[in-house]
């Protein structure tokens, strides 16, 4: 649907306002995709700031027509990616209930959201609808996490990944070809409380993830993705492609994980800049991976999905690294298309009406409460003037940059932020 003219603001605002009112229109999946050469194999919508459910309930909307006009069968949140697969058992098979798939299958407090909540019982009663017999294989819907097993003050014990791996090599290959037996690794993991202790955020000192034991711990992981890879035929012609899968994504968390740790444990200037930057890998070794199952809704913070470099202040120094949307984007090419949230008022956590000069007020002009906008031709339409960069006046949202609009596909715009419901 295309929207009425109402912009104020800027001159150059005031100037383009029709045009850019002719980029805008209502937020529904066939809008989206008619901003795109082709549909992507990964459509990746960010987020300004985490823990809105308006932000989410927009999200399942999305993914429910994408799901019904488009033939998209999965979405990947910004969430543990091993805790991802008590969810997905969940919605293709019904294991365990929708209480304890809330409390043990997400991270980073993702469970305890409404709008999560929602997403999972729909995606269970999606695939259990057909003829009460279930949908087949093929057209079930799947649910991933693509973060790795990471919180802001500490990481995982590799130890779920690691033996999990061992286990699946152990059952199909000959015991001789392993390197290590299941005791070992478990005499070289420890106690999981070595891992995870927050006190190494803030003194790698305290980390383990340079010690002898972690490096026999890398050389082992490096050795049983090898034996995977040489065995691929057979085991690829006798396990199920859910358990193929599987084996890869323990491979590659156990593999990130211990690199993690490892930099936990570094005391150079580069230590903050380098545990960014594997987090982001991680991610996009898990999308490119879930890319080559089927079409993919990824949702996560703009910062994880734009194709420009990622930064933020931390300790008093700028970090830059490389997003999982720019290394995912380099691989995919135009099958991977990024449309970002912007946002208008949070007024529940101090972030009122923006400035017209801005971006963002220059979208609150408009009169819709939320739209669609084609990016490169809005970029188009205000040519070498782009408007300030938005300050926050909180820390949890991050406007909009105007620079990085030619490397957006798309703007959900979403102009004002209720408090949440409940």
């Amino acid at each position: 649907m295309k929207m009425t003219s109402g912009a104020t603001g800027i001159n150059t605002a005031d100037i383009k306002a029709a045009d850019i009112n002719d980029t805008a229109h209502a937020v529904e999946a066939a809008a989206v995709m008619r901003l795109l050469p082709a549909p992507p194999r990964l459509l990746a919508l960010g987020e300004p700031e985490h823990g809105e459910d308006t932000l989410l309930d927009l999200r399942n909307e999305l993914f429910r027509q994408l799901v019904e006009e488009e033939g998209y069968r999965t979405i990947a949140i910004e969430s543990d990616c091993m805790r991802g697969l008590v969810v997905d058992d969940y919605v293709t098979s019904g294991t365990g209930t929708l209480d304890e798939v809330m409390e043990r299958g997400f991270s980073h407090g993702w469970g305890a959201s409404a709008a999560n909540r929602e997403l999972v019982r729909w995606m269970r009663a999606y695939n259990a609808r057909a003829d009460n017999d279930g949908r087949p294989a093929s057209e079930r819907l799947r649910f991933a996490g693509f973060d790795g097993p990471l919180e802001m003050a500490a990481a995982a014990s590799p130890r779920q990944a690691l033996t999990a791996l061992h286990g699946y090599l152990a059952a199909r290959v000959d015991a001789d070809l392993l390197p290590c037996t299941g005791e070992t690794l478990d005499r070289l993991l420890g106690t999981d409380d070595r891992w995870t202790d927050p006190a190494v955020m803030m003194d790698p000192a305290q980390s383990v993830g340079q010690s002898a034991e972690a490096a026999q711990l890398r050389l082992f992981t490096d050795d049983l993705m090898a034996l995977l890879d040489m065995h691929t035929p057979h085991l690829r012609a006798t396990t199920s492609q859910d358990d193929w899968d599987r084996a890869r994504l323990y491979g590659r968390t156990a593999t990130g994980l211990l690199r993690y740790h490892h930099w936990m444990a570094d005391t150079s200037p580069a230590r903050l800049t380098r545990l960014c930057a594997q987090r982001d890998l991680m991610m996009a070794h898990n999308l490119l991976a879930l890319a080559d199952r089927s079409p993919v809704l990824v949702h996560a913070h703009n910062a994880h999905l734009q194709r420009e470099k990622s930064s933020m202040r931390m300790g008093g120094m700028r970090l830059e690294w490389w997003s999982a949307g720019a290394l995912v984007s380099d691989r995919l090419g135009e099958e991977y298309a990024f449309v970002a949230t912007a946002l208008g008022t949070i007024r529940h956590q101090g972030v009122d009406t923006p400035p017209p000069d801005t971006l963002e007020g220059l979208l609150y002009a408009l009169p819709e409460d939320r739209c669609v906008l084609d990016a490169p031709r809005l970029a188009a339409t205000l040519g070498d003037t782009r408007p300030a960069p938005r300050v926050s006046p909180w820390f949890g949202y991050a406007p909009l940059d105007p620079a990085h609009l030619d490397g957006i596909d798309g703007i959900v715009f979403v102009k004002d932020v209720p408090g949440q419901r409940g």
